[in-house]
């Protein structure tokens, strides 16, 4: 058995001597692991490092079994985010989301295709890429079959102002319908319906929204946590939105809605 793909590293934990069990994220194959021999070794170490995209090899003499892992380094996505923690955060959350929520060796094509683009973004800077980070978890939800409805109104039926999320069953809430049960809704930030520019708090809004059917529906259903590297994205982006809207920063700079 062979295949050989690009692929995007989503998490390397030592083996034996120097060798590494690497997970990638492959269009074709969805989430794929193998046993690189050396991978630890300080000539392989920095090609295995999650958010990388290689030019992977795969070879196995029966389909079931972990298979040995070889590759080339394409595009280091993360040496070039190191001199920038907000970029290096969403980097590593992102690799560890779809690491713990894709099932394995089951293709998953726009979570691929949807992380490829989101890692090309990067470049331009962490406030360029994170509201692209959280359609692409909005994207994943759907693509696991937890998808959220914020087309129309759960209540009225309508598409107009619509500012909150039922906690319950993902769909969106107009203002004026849910304005009693407000304190018990989830906000919804305006640039996941298309509408503007968004800020700090905004993105904060659009990480806690998946952030709560991640946990419900994708990790909750397997009894797990959501990863740590996730955590601190959430932490960095919450101390951003803080330093926004504190008295010293400029009105433009906190949320547009």
């Amino acid at each position: 058995m062979e295949w050989r793909a690009p692929a995007i590293v989503l998490g390397a934990r030592p083996f034996g001597e120097g060798g590494a069990v690497v997970t990638l994220l492959t269009e074709e194959h969805g989430r794929h692991a193998g046993l690189v021999r050396g991978g630890f070794s300080r000539t392989q170490r920095a090609v295995w490092q999650p958010g990388n995209l290689v030019e992977a090899r795969w070879v196995a003499r029966l389909a079931e079994q972990l298979g040995a892992l070889s590759g080339e380094l394409i595009h280091p996505a993360a040496a070039l985010a190191l001199d920038d923690p907000l970029a290096l955060a969403l980097l590593a959350s992102a690799c560890a989301v779809a690491e713990g929520a894709l099932p394995e060796r089951e293709p998953h094509p726009r979570a691929f295709r949807g992380l490829l683009a989101l890692i090309g973004r990067l470049g331009e800077g962490a406030a360029t890429a994170l509201p692209d980070y959280v359609r692409w978890e909005v994207e994943l939800l759907a693509e696991l079959g937890y998808g959220l409805d914020l087309t129309r109104c759960a209540a009225t039926g309508t598409t107009e102002d619509l500012v909150w999320v039922s906690p319950r069953t993902g769909r969106a809430v107009c203002a004026a319908a849910g304005a009693p049960y407000a304190e018990r809704l989830l906000p919804l930030p305006a640039f996941l319906l298309g509408q503007g520019p968004s800020g700090p708090g905004d993105w904060l809004a659009g990480l806690r929204l998946t952030g709560h059917f991640l946990g419900k529906d994708a990790y909750g259903h397997h009894h797990r946590p959501l990863p740590a590297a996730r955590g601190l994205l959430l932490d960095r982006v919450a101390a951003l939105t803080a330093s926004a809207t504190g008295p010293a920063a400029p009105a433009s700079a906190g949320s547009t809605r």
